[in-house]
């Protein structure tokens, strides 16, 4: 966003109107701005989804009602994200006006009945004086953006008992999250680009049994194996991330999200397919409709040759491998075995997650990985087993796939750990973390990447599951993909209101 001050007009016309070029619309709205309150934001939120540029014009410090000086005004106003242009106004704002020529200028609705001296400026050049004060629903975007961002701690619960069988305490966890710091991870796997679209119920359509939503916010955000490897980045560790994408402009948002994030993207570009986007509805909290667009056919031949090439010579600096499945080809078996004996000849530690929401998976296919963490119902797909115990699913699956460590996720009922040491399976459960999340979609992300890391840096199965779920009881805290921090979680850890040290 740019800030212009006092300088001539035209000069500032120009440098509004230069990179904007032919057919797109621009709306203007002016005023003192003493505070930015949520009226202010409707109108502001009205105003850009008229246009394609919003420019604000804030008023000078004579003006009548300014309070603040004007600094500090134009502070608050470029802080407003839908905001492309602030302007500080010398005079009243029909001078500007005349000069800009924006296709709307928009006013509060209280400002209709009114003299406007704009309206003559506006109509003489054919351009809209629009009254609206903006909508309702737009006053509670604060708090959508918190649900975004900020993990809700107050909704973990910590099981006491667990650790205590374990012998393990909250600070044994901290020394595995400072082991993350330069550890190396390499994470292979199918990119998805998220979009959650935020929208207002309006009700059951009168023509036909259909709800009627609109939308009022996009959030996007990069999924798949790519938040795999963003979550490895945020907990501390050093990244390189290895994917097939479209030629697309998801694509470009990926690879500009995961590079600012810290991670090296090695992007392999396939014109046969798009990136993967997923769309997700939201309206109060629930997702109404999720829209896949993507292609499942295999990566050619040829680009599993680059990625593999690439992937070998990342070997030598790399302590961790994450398999990142999402089964939209990706990572077709005979990329997935040559990784894996390239790997092992090093002695260097796998892990794997292949996820089955809306398609068919075999987690099995995975072999001699270290930790492997299906759901139940992946569990079932990899085995053709729906009828057997869950007990018998979990020894069996984990004899198939010769994994060291199996956890089967189960949502809301936690999840059930197997693990097997010199020829001797042992077995336990874990409670959810979390029995009120916002978006269970991150859950099984954020448990796969942190609790194969602490198996990296030397925690057994227990350890690692339990971060592994506490790292899982915040994402879900949220919506959205947004990566794991590593302050989130030592915060988590050093919370002390559950004494695991009471128990004798």
């Amino acid at each position: 966003m740019s800030v212009f001050e006092t300088r001539d007009f035209k000069v500032i016309v120009d440098e509004i109107r230069c990179p904007i070029g032919d057919g797109r619309k621009i709306s203007f709205v002016s005023g003192n701005f003493n505070v930015v309150h949520p009226g202010h934001l409707r109108l502001l939120r009205f105003a850009a989804e008229l246009s394609d540029v919003l420019v604000v014009g804030v008023s000078s410090d004579a003006t009548p009602g300014v309070t603040l000086p004007m600094d500090l005004r134009l502070d608050s106003v470029r802080s407003i994200s839908i905001v492309d242009r602030v302007v500080a106004l010398k005079s009243g704002p029909e001078e500007f006006i005349a000069a800009l020529r924006p296709d709307f200028v928009v006013k509060g609705k209280e400002f209709e009945a009114r003299d406007n001296p704009e309206r003559s400026v506006v109509e003489a050049y054919g351009g809209r004086l629009v009254f609206s004060s903006g909508e309702l629903r737009f006053s509670s975007l604060s708090l959508l953006e918190r649900e975004y961002t900020e993990p809700n701690f107050s909704a973990v619960r910590k099981p006491r008992d667990y650790p205590f069988r374990y012998a393990f305490q909250m600070g044994d966890l901290r020394n595995s999250l400072e082991k993350f710091s330069g550890l190396r991870v390499l994470v292979v796997g199918d990119l998805i680009v998220d979009d959650y679209i935020t929208c207002d119920p309006l009700g059951m359509s009168q023509e036909d049994p259909t709800i009627v939503v609109t939308p009022i916010e996009t959030k996007t955000f990069v999924g798949g194996a790519g938040v795999v490897a963003a979550h490895a980045r945020g907990l501390g560790a050093e990244v390189r991330y290895c994917a097939v994408v479209g030629d697309d402009e998801a694509a470009k948002f990926a690879t500009m999200t995961l590079e600012k994030q810290g991670v090296a993207f090695d992007r392999f570009p396939d014109d046969s397919r798009p990136t993967t986007r997923k769309q997700r509805f939201r309206a109060q909290n629930k997702t109404l409709l999720r829209v896949n667009h993507l292609r499942q056919h295999p990566a050619s031949p040829e680009i599993q040759t680059r990625m593999l090439a690439s992937v070998e010579a990342a070997l030598p600096h790399t302590d961790l491998i994450l398999f990142a499945c999402f089964n939209y080809g990706c990572l077709p078996q005979p990329l997935v075995q040559a990784i894996a004996d390239k790997a092992a000849a090093r002695s260097i530690m796998m892990a794997a997650d292949s996820q089955a929401s809306s398609q068919l998976a075999d987690v099995s296919r995975f072999r001699n990985m270290t930790l492997i963490t299906p759901t139940e119902r992946e569990a079932r797909l990899a085995l053709n087993d729906f009828e057997s115990g869950l007990a018998v699913i979990g020894d069996r699956l984990q004899a198939k796939a010769l994994a060291e460590n199996l956890v089967i996720t189960l949502g809301a009922e936690g999840m059930l750990i197997n693990t097997v040491k010199d020829d001797v399976f042992r077995t336990d459960r874990l409670p959810a973390f979390n029995v009120s999340p916002m978006d269970v979609a991150g859950a099984g992300d954020s448990f796969f990447t942190s609790a194969s890391m602490a198996l990296c840096v030397g925690s057994d199965i227990w350890q690692s599951a339990y971060l592994g779920a506490l790292a899982a009881a915040l994402q879900v805290s949220r919506v959205g993909n947004t990566p794991l921090a590593k302050s989130d979680l030592m915060s988590e850890i050093d919370d002390t209101r559950f004494d695991v040290r009471e128990h004798t």
